[in-house]
C-alpha cells in the first residue's frame, strides 16, 4: 500500500448512496448504520452488487432479441394494416432518403443497447477478475453508460408522437407492437443494472497488497 493515496475504507469513514453524506465506521461493523442525515441505510458497498448486476444483464439479453425481431409498430388504415419492426424502418427511412435519421434511430435503438449491455459486461467480469488495468477509463466508461440511461428510449418517444399526430387526424391508428414492452424493458432493465453496479469495486483491486499499483492508471 506505499505510495497509494488513503482510502476512505482504510480511513473508517462510509458514504450515503443517498445523499453522499460521510460518516463514520462504527467499531461493530457497518450492519444497520443509517445515514446520520436522510436516514437511508449505509453499506460500505452496495450488497450484492455484481450478482444482481448479472442477473438485469441477462434479463436484459434475452427481451433485446425479441426487440429487435417482434414489431415495434403496427399501423391500421383504409388500405390494410402493416406491421414494421425497428430494421424494417430504419431501412425504410434509408430507402426514402431521409438518411441522417435512419443513422440515428439505428444508433440509437440497436446500437445503443447493445453497447451498453457489452460495457456493463465488461465492467462487471473485470471486477469479478480483480483487474488492476484501465481503472479510469473503465470508470470513465461506468459513467458514459449512466448518462445514456433514457436516452435509448427513441423508438418509444417517436411511437407515442405518431400516436398521438396520426389519430388526432383520423387518418389511421397506430399501436405500439410487442417489441415496444420488450424495448423498453430492455432499457429499463439496463438502467437498473448501471445503478445496481458499485463503480467503487472498480478500485478495490488498489488495495490489495499482493502486487504494486499498475503504472499509467
Amino acid at each position: 500500500m506505499s505510495g497509494l493515496p488513503l482510502t476512505a475504507r482504510e480511513a473508517g469513514l462510509m458514504s450515503c448512496h443517498v445523499c453522499g453524506q460521510l460518516a463514520g465506521l462504527p467499531e461493530g461493523g457497518a450492519h444497520g448504520l443509517r445515514c446520520p442525515r436522510c436516514g437511508a441505510p449505509m453499506h460500505m458497498r452496495k450488497p450484492a452488487s455484481l450478482s444482481t448486476t448479472w442477473a438485469l444483464i441477462a434479463a436484459a439479453v434475452l427481451l433485446y432479441i425479441p426487440a429487435n425481431l417482434l414489431p415495434m409498430m403496427v399501423t391500421a388504415s383504409l388500405l390494410g394494416s402493416q406491421q414494421d419492426t425497428i430494421m424494417s424502418g430504419v431501412v425504410f427511412l434509408w430507402q426514402s432518403g431521409s438518411w441522417p435519421l435512419a443513422a440515428v434511430v439505428f444508433f440509437a435503438s440497436v446500437m445503443v443497447p447493445l453497447l451498453k449491455i457489452l460495457a456493463l459486461v465488461y465492467l462487471v467480469a473485470s471486477v469479478q477478475r480483480r483487474s488492476r488495468h484501465n481503472l479510469i477509463q473503465r470508470t470513465r466508461l461506468y459513467r458514459m453508460v449512466e448518462f445514456v440511461g433514457r436516452w435509448s428510449m427513441l423508438d418509444i418517444y417517436v411511437i407515442t408522437i405518431l400516436v398521438a399526430l396520426v389519430q388526432f387526424q383520423g387518418l389511421a391508428t397506430i399501436q405500439a407492437g410487442p417489441a415496444a414492452v420488450a424495448f423498453g424493458a430492455v432499457v429499463v432493465l439496463t438502467m437498473f443494472a448501471a445503478m445496481s453496479f458499485d463503480p467503487r469495486l472498480i478500485w478495490d483491486p488498489l488495495t490489495d497488497t499482493a502486487s504494486p499499483r499498475p503504472p499509467h492508471d
